[in-house]
């Protein structure tokens, strides 16, 4: 990554975007309810976040990998999400998204929003079929904050200058580890633990907080 003059970083489902991509991923399994309830005790932060991935990843086994265009189609960018994006490339900024979703989906839409850099899991796939598994190390609150430290290596950028954005439990160490972390379209303990909540959903209401 170039050096910048200041590193923000956002979470993918829900902040990126308004969808959660594994929600639209279990629809194709008929399972969409049952992963959306699990979806929301994890961002909530009643459950362990690798564990409960791995369980919802589970309901996913049989889908086509033919589902990935489908679910793309149906992706929904955040309001505001390309105003800023270009806020900070016009302030010498660069924007990492890093996600406990999936790379399957997010290697499309990141580079159509204008993302430099992105990083997420992905699902492991056998006979042109999702096996239901997490192929790899799993990207949950403590790869958050390792991912953003790195890019911020990377950038040349201090710690005072990092910017991180999320709405989700997985989110808080990133937010906690960031020069700035703020709630957005968050869950009630994240809004209580972030240094500035954003109350509308939309994204360029970051804008002026820009380093």
């Amino acid at each position: 990554m170039p050096a910048a003059r200041f590193l923000v970083v956002l979470d993918a489902d829900s902040t990126l975007i308004r969808n959660e991509v594994i929600e639209l991923l279990a629809d194709e399994a008929g399972r969409g309810a049952e992963v959306a309830a699990a979806t929301e005790a994890a961002m909530r932060g009643e459950v362990d976040f690798a564990e409960s991935l791995r369980s919802r990843v589970a309901a996913l086994a049989g889908v086509p990998v033919a589902a990935f265009a489908r679910v793309i189609d149906r992706i929904e960018p955040t309001p505001g999400v390309r105003e800023l994006i270009d806020a900070v490339h016009e302030r010498g900024g660069r924007i990492g998204v890093v996600s406990g979703g999936f790379h399957e989906i997010l290697d499309t839409i990141a580079p159509a929003l204008g993302v430099d850099v992105w990083r997420a899991n992905r699902l492991d796939v056998a006979d042109g079929a999702l096996t239901g598994r997490v192929a790899g190390a799993i990207v949950d609150g403590a790869g958050k904050v390792t991912t953003l430290r790195e890019w911020a290596q990377d950038a040349a950028v201090p710690r005072a200058l990092t910017v991180a954005i999320g709405d989700g439990a997985n989110d808080l160490p990133m937010l906690a580890a960031a020069g700035l972390g703020l709630a957005f379209n968050a869950k009630p303990a994240v809004r209580q633990r972030a240094d500035l909540v954003i109350g509308s959903v939309d994204l360029s209401q970051v804008i002026p907080l820009l380093p």
